[in-house]
């Protein structure tokens, strides 16, 4: 009798967690976060970095499924003027480049653009640090990705010689509370720093070499970086030590497999936003209305460019 009492309450309990998942799972306003943020332990904290590749069709699917989501959010942004700005930051051929093609690829360019700003000109040195990226941040219902940022005084300029002590030192101070600026002005800020095994940036870098198509990516600049390995480390170190806010915390993605990288960081960036699906209906197309009666001039008056390629 005592086990089958037991055995009473196991069902019930049973039954208990059963109606609270299908509570939570009616909260139709945190869905879409919610499932990236239950699945996020998953693919983080659960499972240890693995070096070998994410299964390329797991990956295409897996893409496919983000990327639909992150056309749904943004039409969430737009309609309710969200302001984001993502940071992309990272070791030379850490798959910053990649990640940013594939979150902005389904994007509608009109409200979500990409800056990567070269080095600055003689005007802009005069100017205040932060100056040349307020030029660039979002207006309402924008999405604004940094491929690079102003954590360049930080890495680079710190570690090449680019900028003074006393530059460096302002930039350690002042960094936080310009960010604290931006978070209670309500703009959303996500800090990726895209973390890479020296063994797998020295293949990558060697891919570049041979590849004629991307040999363009690997500057004078990325060799000198890679003779300091440790400076660039130290480096980000101490960064990561002044710059890590509560409010703008530093997030590493471990990106020694890219295709790994690049679904953790879109599905965090998904669980990030409180976006609801706001996708609009479909267009109808109605039948075409009648032209009238233009005749348009001989078509053998057109300069075509010549097909390489004949029909069979």
């Amino acid at each position: 009798m005592a086990e089958m009492g037991k055995d009473k309450n196991k069902k019930k309990e049973k039954g208990t967690a059963s109606n609270e998942n299908t509570s939570e799972s009616g909260t139709k306003k945190l869905n879409n976060r919610d499932k990236y943020n239950n699945q996020l332990i998953t693919f983080s904290e659960d499972n240890p970095a693995k070096t070998d590749r994410l299964n390329k069709v797991l990956y295409k699917s897996e893409l496919v499924k983000l990327q639909s989501d992150l056309v749904r959010m943004q039409y969430w942004i737009k309609a309710t003027g969200f302001r984001i700005i993502v940071l992309f930051e990272g070791r030379d051929a850490a798959g910053k480049g990649g990640t940013i093609k594939r979150l902005t690829g389904p994007l509608n360019p009109r409200g979500c653009r990409v800056v990567a700003l070269g080095t600055p000109s003689d005007q802009q040195k005069t100017q205040w640090y932060f100056q040349r990226y307020i030029d660039h941040f979002p207006s309402a219902g924008e999405i604004v990705v940094f491929d690079r940022s102003w954590y360049n005084r930080a890495g680079v300029e710190r570690v090449m010689g680019f900028c003074t002590q006393e530059e460096l030192t302002l930039f350690y101070q002042t960094c936080p509370q310009f960010e604290q600026m931006l978070v209670k002005s309500g703009i959303l800020l996500l800090k990726y720093w895209f973390s890479v095994s020296d063994q797998e940036q020295e293949r990558r870098f060697q891919s570049r070499i041979k590849d004629l198509t991307r040999r363009w990516k690997l500057s004078e600049m990325d060799l000198e970086a890679r003779n300091r390995w440790m400076e660039f480390s130290k480096a980000k170190d101490v960064m990561l030590a002044h710059t890590n806010i509560p409010e703008a915390p530093w997030l590493t993605v471990d990106a020694d497999d890219k295709r790994r990288a690049r679904l953790n960081c879109i599905r965090h960036i998904l669980s990030k936003v409180p976006w609801e699906d706001m996708t609009p209906p479909a267009i109808k197309l109605p039948p075409r209305p009648k032209q009238g009666d233009y005749k348009r001039p001989p078509i053998n008056e057109q300069f075509f460019v010549a097909n390489a390629y004949p029909y069979d």
